[in-house]
Protein backbone atom coordinates (compact mmCIF):
# COMPACT_ATOMS: atom_id res chain seq x y z
CA UNK A 1 0.00 0.00 0.00
CA UNK A 2 1.36 3.22 -0.92
CA UNK A 3 -1.20 5.66 0.39
CA UNK A 4 -4.21 6.02 2.96
CA UNK A 5 -6.53 3.50 1.89
CA UNK A 6 -9.94 4.83 0.74
CA UNK A 7 -12.90 4.24 2.85
CA UNK A 8 -16.73 4.52 2.44
CA UNK A 9 -18.38 4.64 5.91
CA UNK A 10 -22.53 4.48 5.22
CA UNK A 11 -23.95 5.44 8.54
CA UNK A 12 -21.38 7.97 9.26
CA UNK A 13 -23.29 10.09 11.88
CA UNK A 14 -24.37 6.77 13.48
CA UNK A 15 -22.74 5.05 16.58
CA UNK A 16 -20.32 2.80 14.51
CA UNK A 17 -20.00 5.44 11.88
CA UNK A 18 -18.57 8.10 14.43
CA UNK A 19 -16.45 5.40 15.93
CA UNK A 20 -14.97 4.83 12.16
CA UNK A 21 -13.78 8.23 11.84
CA UNK A 22 -12.25 8.48 15.26
CA UNK A 23 -10.06 5.09 14.12
CA UNK A 24 -9.75 6.48 10.52
CA UNK A 25 -8.59 9.70 12.37
CA UNK A 26 -6.33 8.39 14.40
CA UNK A 27 -4.20 6.49 11.45
CA UNK A 28 -3.90 9.11 8.91
CA UNK A 29 -1.05 7.60 7.07
CA UNK A 30 -3.62 4.31 6.65
CA UNK A 31 -6.88 5.37 5.72
CA UNK A 32 -8.86 8.14 4.10
CA UNK A 33 -12.39 9.04 4.83
CA UNK A 34 -13.09 8.75 0.85
CA UNK A 35 -16.65 8.40 1.31
CA UNK A 36 -19.75 9.45 4.15
CA UNK A 37 -23.04 8.85 4.06
CA UNK A 38 -26.32 9.62 5.82
CA UNK A 39 -29.96 9.44 5.82
CA UNK A 40 -31.27 12.70 6.18
CA UNK A 41 -28.91 14.48 9.07
CA UNK A 42 -27.31 16.80 6.60
CA UNK A 43 -25.99 19.33 9.41
CA UNK A 44 -24.56 16.33 10.95
CA UNK A 45 -22.77 14.95 7.51
CA UNK A 46 -22.18 18.86 6.82
CA UNK A 47 -19.67 18.46 9.90
CA UNK A 48 -18.43 15.72 9.18
CA UNK A 49 -17.68 16.89 5.90
CA UNK A 50 -15.71 19.73 6.91
CA UNK A 51 -13.47 17.81 9.61
CA UNK A 52 -12.53 14.89 7.18
CA UNK A 53 -13.02 16.48 3.67
CA UNK A 54 -14.07 12.98 1.56
CA UNK A 55 -14.26 13.33 -1.98
CA UNK A 56 -18.12 12.07 -1.85
CA UNK A 57 -21.09 12.75 0.70
CA UNK A 58 -24.73 10.73 0.37
CA UNK A 59 -27.79 11.88 1.92
CA UNK A 60 -31.00 9.21 1.00
CA UNK A 61 -32.85 12.54 1.60
CA UNK A 62 -33.06 14.21 -1.40
CA UNK A 63 -34.43 17.21 -0.50
CA UNK A 64 -31.68 17.15 2.88
CA UNK A 65 -28.95 16.51 0.02
CA UNK A 66 -30.21 19.85 -1.77
CA UNK A 67 -29.41 21.47 1.33
CA UNK A 68 -25.70 19.85 2.20
CA UNK A 69 -24.85 20.51 -1.70
CA UNK A 70 -25.99 24.38 -1.12
CA UNK A 71 -23.54 24.09 2.14
CA UNK A 72 -20.79 22.43 0.89
CA UNK A 73 -20.81 24.45 -2.12
CA UNK A 74 -20.79 27.63 0.02
CA UNK A 75 -17.81 26.61 1.79
CA UNK A 76 -15.64 25.66 -0.59
CA UNK A 77 -14.55 21.79 0.14
CA UNK A 78 -13.76 19.22 -2.20
CA UNK A 79 -16.56 17.55 -2.39
CA UNK A 80 -19.57 15.81 -4.39
CA UNK A 81 -22.92 15.54 -2.85
CA UNK A 82 -25.07 12.65 -4.10
CA UNK A 83 -28.85 11.38 -3.15
CA UNK A 84 -30.53 9.14 -2.80
CA UNK A 85 -30.56 4.95 -2.77
CA UNK A 86 -28.43 5.32 -6.07
CA UNK A 87 -26.30 7.64 -4.50
CA UNK A 88 -25.72 5.10 -1.44
CA UNK A 89 -24.84 2.22 -3.83
CA UNK A 90 -22.19 4.66 -5.89
CA UNK A 91 -20.58 5.30 -2.60
CA UNK A 92 -20.42 1.70 -1.65
CA UNK A 93 -18.71 0.27 -5.67
CA UNK A 94 -16.47 3.47 -6.07
CA UNK A 95 -13.33 2.15 -8.07
CA UNK A 96 -11.44 4.27 -5.60
CA UNK A 97 -12.74 2.54 -2.48
CA UNK A 98 -10.92 -0.38 -1.45
CA UNK A 99 -12.97 -0.59 1.92
CA UNK A 100 -16.69 -0.22 2.96
CA UNK A 101 -17.94 0.23 6.47
CA UNK A 102 -21.62 -0.79 6.43
CA UNK A 103 -22.97 0.66 9.31
CA UNK A 104 -27.01 1.83 7.61
CA UNK A 105 -29.02 0.72 10.51
CA UNK A 106 -31.95 -2.20 9.47
CA UNK A 107 -33.28 -3.11 5.79
CA UNK A 108 -32.39 0.58 4.30
CA UNK A 109 -28.65 -0.68 4.58
CA UNK A 110 -28.96 -3.95 2.42
CA UNK A 111 -28.88 -2.72 -0.81
CA UNK A 112 -25.61 -0.61 -0.66
CA UNK A 113 -24.39 -3.20 1.32
CA UNK A 114 -24.81 -5.98 -1.11
CA UNK A 115 -23.56 -3.66 -3.95
CA UNK A 116 -19.94 -3.09 -2.08
CA UNK A 117 -19.82 -7.15 -1.82
CA UNK A 118 -20.53 -7.47 -5.19
CA UNK A 119 -17.82 -4.87 -6.22
CA UNK A 120 -15.37 -7.25 -4.63
CA UNK A 121 -14.58 -4.74 -2.30
CA UNK A 122 -13.31 -5.28 2.00
CA UNK A 123 -16.25 -5.07 3.62
CA UNK A 124 -16.32 -4.15 7.03
CA UNK A 125 -20.05 -5.66 8.24
CA UNK A 126 -21.98 -3.70 11.18
CA UNK A 127 -25.30 -3.78 9.12
CA UNK A 128 -26.82 -7.37 10.86
CA UNK A 129 -29.57 -7.47 8.45
CA UNK A 130 -27.84 -7.54 5.16
CA UNK A 131 -27.09 -11.46 6.08
CA UNK A 132 -29.99 -11.96 8.03
CA UNK A 133 -32.64 -10.55 5.28
CA UNK A 134 -30.68 -12.07 2.39
CA UNK A 135 -28.31 -14.27 3.87
CA UNK A 136 -27.44 -17.18 1.07
CA UNK A 137 -27.98 -14.49 -1.82
CA UNK A 138 -25.37 -11.83 0.38
CA UNK A 139 -22.79 -14.99 1.06
CA UNK A 140 -22.99 -15.77 -2.58
CA UNK A 141 -22.34 -12.47 -3.80
CA UNK A 142 -19.00 -12.55 -1.52
CA UNK A 143 -17.78 -15.41 -3.01
CA UNK A 144 -18.21 -14.88 -6.86
CA UNK A 145 -16.82 -11.24 -6.46
CA UNK A 146 -14.15 -12.31 -4.09
CA UNK A 147 -14.82 -9.55 -0.98
CA UNK A 148 -12.87 -9.58 1.78
CA UNK A 149 -15.88 -9.83 4.42
CA UNK A 150 -15.19 -8.72 8.13
CA UNK A 151 -17.53 -8.50 10.74
CA UNK A 152 -18.08 -5.97 13.35
CA UNK A 153 -20.27 -6.54 15.78
CA UNK A 154 -18.39 -7.26 18.64
CA UNK A 155 -19.65 -10.62 19.07
CA UNK A 156 -18.82 -11.70 15.69
CA UNK A 157 -15.68 -10.02 15.03
CA UNK A 158 -14.70 -12.23 18.48
CA UNK A 159 -15.66 -15.17 16.56
CA UNK A 160 -13.54 -14.06 13.95
CA UNK A 161 -10.50 -13.58 16.22
CA UNK A 162 -10.93 -17.04 17.55
CA UNK A 163 -11.18 -19.14 15.25
CA UNK A 164 -8.53 -20.69 12.92
CA UNK A 165 -8.18 -19.45 9.41
CA UNK A 166 -9.30 -22.66 7.77
CA UNK A 167 -12.38 -22.10 9.89
CA UNK A 168 -12.99 -19.16 8.50
CA UNK A 169 -15.60 -20.31 5.40
CA UNK A 170 -16.71 -22.64 7.61
CA UNK A 171 -16.61 -24.34 10.71
CA UNK A 172 -17.53 -27.83 9.50
CA UNK A 173 -14.17 -29.98 9.33
CA UNK A 174 -12.09 -27.53 11.81
CA UNK A 175 -12.77 -29.04 15.01
CA UNK A 176 -15.27 -26.87 16.14
CA UNK A 177 -17.83 -27.79 18.95
CA UNK A 178 -20.07 -24.77 19.10
CA UNK A 179 -19.96 -20.79 18.72
CA UNK A 180 -20.86 -19.43 21.98
CA UNK A 181 -22.20 -15.67 21.66
CA UNK A 182 -22.12 -13.50 24.71
CA UNK A 183 -25.27 -11.01 25.70
CA UNK A 184 -25.39 -8.37 28.18
CA UNK A 185 -28.84 -9.15 28.93
CA UNK A 186 -29.21 -5.25 28.67
CA UNK A 187 -31.43 -3.24 31.11
CA UNK A 188 -34.10 -4.88 31.96
CA UNK A 189 -32.52 -9.10 32.78
CA UNK A 190 -33.28 -8.84 36.32
CA UNK A 191 -36.71 -6.38 36.66
CA UNK A 192 -39.79 -8.22 37.64
CA UNK A 193 -42.01 -9.20 34.48
CA UNK A 194 -44.91 -7.02 35.47
CA UNK A 195 -42.86 -4.14 35.74
CA UNK A 196 -41.84 -4.40 31.60
CA UNK A 197 -45.02 -2.89 30.89
CA UNK A 198 -44.31 0.61 31.89
CA UNK A 199 -40.58 0.62 30.40
CA UNK A 200 -40.01 3.65 28.63
CA UNK A 201 -37.98 4.59 25.48
CA UNK A 202 -35.24 6.52 27.55
CA UNK A 203 -34.78 3.21 30.32
CA UNK A 204 -34.88 0.90 27.34
CA UNK A 205 -32.34 2.82 25.20
CA UNK A 206 -29.73 3.43 28.82
CA UNK A 207 -27.49 0.52 28.01
CA UNK A 208 -25.73 -0.56 30.91
CA UNK A 209 -22.54 -1.46 29.23
CA UNK A 210 -22.57 -0.12 25.26
CA UNK A 211 -22.90 3.05 24.08
CA UNK A 212 -25.48 2.46 21.05
CA UNK A 213 -28.11 3.79 18.97
CA UNK A 214 -31.89 3.73 19.90
CA UNK A 215 -32.87 0.89 18.07
CA UNK A 216 -30.14 -1.05 18.60
CA UNK A 217 -30.12 -0.65 22.20
CA UNK A 218 -34.37 -1.26 22.08
CA UNK A 219 -33.06 -4.65 19.93
CA UNK A 220 -30.26 -5.57 23.16
CA UNK A 221 -33.27 -4.69 25.90
CA UNK A 222 -35.37 -7.36 24.15
CA UNK A 223 -32.09 -10.00 23.01
CA UNK A 224 -33.45 -9.35 19.18
CA UNK A 225 -30.21 -8.25 18.80
CA UNK A 226 -28.77 -11.79 20.12
CA UNK A 227 -31.47 -13.48 17.73
CA UNK A 228 -30.30 -11.68 14.63
CA UNK A 229 -27.12 -12.63 15.46
CA UNK A 230 -27.69 -16.53 16.03
CA UNK A 231 -29.08 -15.61 12.49
CA UNK A 232 -26.12 -13.28 11.16
CA UNK A 233 -23.54 -16.18 12.53
CA UNK A 234 -24.88 -19.01 10.84
CA UNK A 235 -24.20 -17.54 6.99
CA UNK A 236 -20.85 -15.90 8.66
CA UNK A 237 -19.53 -18.92 9.76
CA UNK A 238 -21.47 -21.62 8.30
CA UNK A 239 -22.32 -23.15 11.49
CA UNK A 240 -25.74 -24.99 12.28
CA UNK A 241 -28.00 -23.73 14.38
CA UNK A 242 -27.49 -26.71 16.92
CA UNK A 243 -23.68 -25.19 16.96
CA UNK A 244 -24.90 -21.79 17.84
CA UNK A 245 -25.35 -20.90 21.89
CA UNK A 246 -26.30 -18.13 23.79
CA UNK A 247 -24.80 -16.55 27.15
CA UNK A 248 -25.62 -13.93 29.23
CA UNK A 249 -22.85 -12.12 30.39
CA UNK A 250 -23.60 -8.61 31.95
CA UNK A 251 -20.30 -6.79 32.20
CA UNK A 252 -19.60 -7.28 28.47
CA UNK A 253 -15.60 -8.24 28.76
CA UNK A 254 -15.95 -11.36 27.09
CA UNK A 255 -17.37 -11.12 23.58
CA UNK A 256 -17.53 -14.33 22.70
CA UNK A 257 -15.82 -17.80 23.00
CA UNK A 258 -15.72 -20.83 20.50
CA UNK A 259 -15.13 -24.17 22.27
CA UNK A 260 -12.85 -27.04 20.33
CA UNK A 261 -13.65 -30.78 20.01
CA UNK A 262 -10.96 -31.38 22.33
CA UNK A 263 -12.81 -29.68 25.35
CA UNK A 264 -10.54 -25.89 24.51
CA UNK A 265 -12.34 -22.97 24.79
CA UNK A 266 -10.77 -19.74 23.40
CA UNK A 267 -12.32 -16.26 23.96
CA UNK A 268 -11.95 -12.69 22.77
CA UNK A 269 -11.54 -10.34 25.62
CA UNK A 270 -11.74 -6.38 26.17
CA UNK A 271 -13.08 -3.09 27.03
CA UNK A 272 -16.81 -2.76 25.72
CA UNK A 273 -15.87 -0.25 23.27
CA UNK A 274 -16.59 -0.62 19.47
CA UNK A 275 -13.35 0.49 18.02
CA UNK A 276 -12.08 -2.61 19.36
CA UNK A 277 -13.60 -4.37 16.37
CA UNK A 278 -13.78 -1.80 14.01
CA UNK A 279 -9.83 -1.29 14.38
CA UNK A 280 -9.26 -5.23 14.08
CA UNK A 281 -11.30 -5.17 10.74
CA UNK A 282 -9.65 -1.68 9.08
CA UNK A 283 -6.51 -3.17 9.88
CA UNK A 284 -6.94 -6.61 9.35
CA UNK A 285 -4.41 -8.57 9.11
CA UNK A 286 -2.64 -5.95 11.17
CA UNK A 287 -3.24 -4.37 13.99
CA UNK A 288 -3.31 -1.02 14.81
CA UNK A 289 -4.34 1.46 18.30
CA UNK A 290 -7.93 2.07 18.36
CA UNK A 291 -7.73 4.45 21.29
CA UNK A 292 -9.24 1.95 23.58
CA UNK A 293 -7.75 1.60 27.28
CA UNK A 294 -6.24 -1.70 28.22
CA UNK A 295 -8.30 -4.15 30.13
CA UNK A 296 -7.98 -4.22 33.97
CA UNK A 297 -9.26 -7.94 35.15
CA UNK A 298 -7.64 -7.01 38.86
CA UNK A 299 -9.77 -4.18 38.82
CA UNK A 300 -12.90 -6.20 37.43
CA UNK A 301 -12.76 -8.97 39.82
CA UNK A 302 -15.27 -11.26 38.78
CA UNK A 303 -17.31 -12.17 35.30
CA UNK A 304 -20.41 -14.05 35.02
CA UNK A 305 -22.23 -15.70 33.17
CA UNK A 306 -25.82 -17.19 32.87
CA UNK A 307 -28.00 -19.38 30.87
CA UNK A 308 -30.59 -16.82 28.97
CA UNK A 309 -34.25 -17.13 29.71
CA UNK A 310 -36.22 -17.61 27.27
CA UNK A 311 -39.77 -16.74 28.42
CA UNK A 312 -38.62 -13.51 29.16
CA UNK A 313 -36.75 -13.45 25.71
CA UNK A 314 -39.10 -14.56 23.64
CA UNK A 315 -37.37 -13.48 20.60
CA UNK A 316 -34.47 -16.14 21.22
CA UNK A 317 -36.55 -19.17 20.89
CA UNK A 318 -38.10 -17.61 17.41
CA UNK A 319 -34.48 -17.22 16.10
CA UNK A 320 -34.03 -20.79 16.03
CA UNK A 321 -37.52 -21.07 14.62
CA UNK A 322 -36.98 -18.54 11.75
CA UNK A 323 -33.36 -20.44 11.16
CA UNK A 324 -35.10 -23.50 10.72
CA UNK A 325 -38.03 -22.54 8.45
CA UNK A 326 -35.53 -20.57 6.43
CA UNK A 327 -36.18 -19.19 3.05
CA UNK A 328 -37.62 -15.81 3.59
CA UNK A 329 -38.96 -16.04 7.35
CA UNK A 330 -35.70 -14.10 8.84
CA UNK A 331 -36.71 -11.00 6.34
CA UNK A 332 -40.23 -11.55 7.64
CA UNK A 333 -38.56 -11.46 11.57
CA UNK A 334 -36.64 -8.46 11.12
CA UNK A 335 -38.98 -6.43 9.21
CA UNK A 336 -41.61 -7.38 12.36
CA UNK A 337 -38.95 -6.40 14.39
CA UNK A 338 -38.41 -2.91 12.96
CA UNK A 339 -42.13 -1.92 12.93
CA UNK A 340 -42.33 -2.75 16.53
CA UNK A 341 -39.12 -1.06 17.70
CA UNK A 342 -40.01 1.97 15.93
CA UNK A 343 -43.61 2.45 16.88
CA UNK A 344 -42.54 1.54 21.18
CA UNK A 345 -39.79 4.09 19.81
CA UNK A 346 -42.50 7.03 19.01
CA UNK A 347 -44.41 6.04 22.69
CA UNK A 348 -47.36 4.01 20.46
CA UNK A 349 -46.64 0.92 22.01
CA UNK A 350 -46.23 -0.71 25.73
CA UNK A 351 -42.14 -2.53 25.27
CA UNK A 352 -43.66 -6.10 26.39
CA UNK A 353 -45.58 -6.07 22.73
CA UNK A 354 -42.80 -5.70 20.96
CA UNK A 355 -42.27 -9.20 20.19
CA UNK A 356 -45.95 -9.96 20.30
CA UNK A 357 -46.27 -8.08 17.37
CA UNK A 358 -42.81 -9.84 15.83
CA UNK A 359 -44.62 -13.45 16.77
CA UNK A 360 -48.30 -12.26 14.93
CA UNK A 361 -46.46 -11.06 12.14
CA UNK A 362 -44.61 -14.69 11.41
CA UNK A 363 -47.63 -16.29 11.62
CA UNK A 364 -49.73 -14.37 9.74
CA UNK A 365 -46.82 -13.96 6.81
CA UNK A 366 -45.65 -17.20 5.68
CA UNK A 367 -42.20 -17.80 4.56
CA UNK A 368 -41.06 -18.69 0.55
CA UNK A 369 -37.56 -19.64 -1.06
CA UNK A 370 -35.44 -17.23 -1.41
CA UNK A 371 -33.98 -17.59 -5.56
CA UNK A 372 -33.16 -13.11 -5.96
CA UNK A 373 -33.13 -10.00 -4.38
CA UNK A 374 -36.74 -9.25 -5.30
CA UNK A 375 -38.47 -12.22 -3.32
CA UNK A 376 -36.42 -10.47 0.14
CA UNK A 377 -38.02 -7.38 -0.57
CA UNK A 378 -41.20 -8.52 -1.37
CA UNK A 379 -41.21 -10.56 1.79
CA UNK A 380 -40.54 -7.42 3.61
CA UNK A 381 -43.00 -5.08 2.35
CA UNK A 382 -45.40 -8.32 3.38
CA UNK A 383 -44.10 -8.19 6.74
CA UNK A 384 -44.06 -4.63 7.24
CA UNK A 385 -47.60 -4.45 6.19
CA UNK A 386 -49.12 -7.63 8.74
CA UNK A 387 -46.59 -6.28 11.33
CA UNK A 388 -49.11 -2.74 10.58
CA UNK A 389 -52.14 -4.72 11.26
CA UNK A 390 -50.44 -6.36 14.67
CA UNK A 391 -48.91 -3.61 15.97
CA UNK A 392 -52.87 -2.18 15.30
CA UNK A 393 -54.04 -4.68 17.55
CA UNK A 394 -51.38 -4.73 19.90
CA UNK A 395 -51.87 -0.69 20.78
CA UNK A 396 -55.99 -1.60 20.92
CA UNK A 397 -55.03 -4.13 23.47
CA UNK A 398 -52.98 -1.62 25.94
CA UNK A 399 -55.72 1.12 25.58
Amino acid sequence: MTGPRNVAVLGATGSIGRSTLDVIARHPHRFRAFALTAHSRSDELFELCVAHRPALAVLADEAQARVLRGRVAASGLPTEVLAGAQGLIAAAEHPEVACVMAAIVGAAGLAPTLAAARAGKKLLLANKEALVMAGPIFMAAVRTSGATLLPIDSEHNAIFQCLPERARGGVAGCGVRKIVLTGSGGPFRTRPLAGLAHVTPAEACAHPTWSMGRKISVDSATMMNKALEIIEAHWLFGAPASAIEILVHPQSVVHSMVEYADGSVIAQLGNPDMRTPIAQALAYPDRVDAGVASLDLARLAALTFEAPDFDRFRALALAYDVLAAGGTAPAIFNAANEVAVGAFLAGELAFPRITEVIEATLERVGADAVGRLEDVIEADARARSAAGVALGRAIVRTA
